[in-house]
């Protein structure tokens, strides 16, 4: 861990940091419906947080993982955080929308560079939309091939640039939640763009060691940087607290996007008292699939265990009963 450290301390050292420029996230998201059907709506919503910056939502009616997408624009081309949850054009314009966004340089609009922030399906399947667009480039979605793309070559450590002309991107390794998860940070506006690594909602740990030097590596460069806001792929907790069923496509009261450097900086304390199955803290969740599952197998095991253990007793106990009727 204190090479890891030495490592995104050098990666800072004499980088001078301006002030963000400002931005805004009074937005009202789409929450989707009780009834999707009976509720025709926008499968994707556009907000502008600041004229290069665009937060794209994916409606709760067109997919319940309700994704978050991000396009930044530079001066020299542009470039996407995601691609979502839906291939279909027809249910998720994604790509005409983002291409309707992109200005123009030179007669023709600028080029794009999507990346992901993990291989996830819900973060990479609209990239079809995109394939066979001459000025799009696609990252890989999948280790190695995705560092080697961006430049992590002394994966997790190490920290890769993005240049979009005159905006610059970093890239941080945050595994933990998928072997090849990333977080991108953008100097222009100080936002960091989590995916699913933070989250205002469930973080679910796919390794606990590697999510706990994951937290503490992205403190740790951010401590050196301004930190607006975090951005995560999706919000999973309502005002009060509480987590959305999964699979809901109604999310009423849904508490706002972005969460904070506090948060955080909170989160490798949290790693460390965790159980190892569920554990809520205020703005997110820390829960293992894999384990919570094998609990729930082993009690339904034990339950079935149980219930034949017992109907056997009362097997054996008419049968003695019975016997002792026909003395």
């Amino acid at each position: 861990m204190k090479t890891l450290l030495a490592v995104a301390l050098m990666t800072t050292a004499g980088q001078a940091w301006g002030a963000p420029v400002p931005g805004s996230l009074e937005v009202h998201w789409n929450a989707g419906a009780p009834d999707c059907a009976a509720t025709p709506q926008s499968p994707l919503q556009v907000h502008a947080y600041e004229p290069q910056t665009l937060i794209l939502r994916q409606s709760p009616c067109a997919d319940f993982e309700a994704n978050f997408v991000y396009l930044l624009i530079g001066s020299d081309r542009a470039l996407l955080i995601d691609t979502g949850a839906v291939a279909d054009p027809q249910r998720m314009p994604l790509a005409k929308t983002v291409l309707d966004l992109l200005p123009a340089k030179n007669g023709a609009k600028l080029p794009l560079l999507i990346v992901h922030t993990h291989g996830h399906a819900d973060h990479r399947a609209g990239d079809a939309q995109f394939a066979s667009l001459p000025s799009v480039r696609i990252a890989p979605t999948e280790l190695p091939e995705a560092r080697t793309f961006l430049g992590l070559d002394d994966w997790p450590n190490g920290v890769a640039r993005i240049d979009l002309g005159g905006r610059s991107v970093e890239v941080v390794a945050t595994p933990g939640h998928h072997p090849g998860h990333m977080s991108f940070y953008d100097g222009r506006t100080g936002l960091f763009f989590s995916g699913d690594f933070l989250l205002p909602g469930r973080l679910l740990i796919d390794d606990v060691d590697a999510y706990r030097d994951s937290a503490v590596r992205a403190a740790e460069f951010l401590k050196a940087r301004p930190a607006t806001h975090i951005l995560g792929g999706h919000i999973e907790l309502g005002l009060d607290g509480r987590a959305y069923p999964s699979g809901a496509q109604h999310h009423p009261r849904e508490r706002p996007l972005q969460l904070s450097r506090h948060d955080l900086l909170a989160l490798p304390a949290a790693l460390d008292g965790f159980n190892g199955f569920y554990a809520r803290h205020p703005t997110f969740i820390l829960s293992n699939p894999i384990h919570n599952l094998l609990a729930i197998a082993v009690a339904v095991l034990a339950l079935l265990a149980l219930s034949i253990y017992a109907g056997r007793r009362a097997l054996r106990r008419r049968r003695k009963q019975a016997q002792a009727t026909t003395r």
